[in-house]
């Protein structure tokens, strides 16, 4: 079966290869804390990510959407390069910029599964939600780990992220997956 949805299609592609550059940026982040503690949890996100890029995968084989070269490339880059700078931008800011990023993931997930729903095709509907809350948690572990930093209003007013989400998820107050077409919605 093929989709005939160009921009699912894209936001496959580029998931698939974006969490590539996660996992490298996160191999690299926890490399540069000291905290045992930290670094478990950050190493444990990257496992998360690589399991999303597999899930993302066997999608994208079950419709015959070959893997973007192009974005293969791009975000390996992107990926290898936010990974070194992790060695020298600080504590600060490799949290701050991790969940900055994931609060924006978040949604993509929740954005494929309503273009999936709009087809009538529900067969992704549970590993869509469960990737996206999954990004979602990652978002409020990074946040938590800065809340008392003095640099992070500076980053809020700047970067636009840290008492504002970037998407409309309650940890505290899910709604299951039936209940979830709200999530994301602009």
């Amino acid at each position: 079966m093929t989709l005939n949805h160009p921009v699912l299609v894209d936001l496959l592609q580029k998931a698939y290869s974006a969490e590539k550059a996660a996992a490298f940026a996160y191999q690299g982040h926890a490399n540069s804390v000291k905290s045992a503690v930290e670094k478990s949890a950050i190493r444990q996100i990257e496992l998360d990510e690589w399991n999303h890029r597999q899930e993302v995968l066997e999608i994208m084989h079950h419709y015959q959407i070959p893997v973007s070269q192009w974005y293969e490339l791009r975000f390996y880059l992107i990926g290898k390069i936010i990974s070194a700078s992790c060695y020298v931008i600080g504590r600060f800011m490799p949290f701050y910029f991790a969940g900055r990023l994931e609060s924006g993931n978040v949604c993509e997930y929740f954005r494929m599964k309503q273009f999936f729903n709009g087809l009538n095709i529900h067969d992704h509907d549970l590993v869509l939600y469960e990737m996206g809350i999954k990004e979602k948690e990652h978002e409020v572990y990074f946040l938590e780990v800065i809340k008392s930093d003095k640099l992070l209003p500076f980053f809020e007013k700047l970067f636009a992220w840290g008492g504002q989400s970037f998407n409309n998820i309650d940890l505290e107050k899910k709604y299951p997956v039936e209940e979830s077409d709200h999530y994301c919605k602009k």
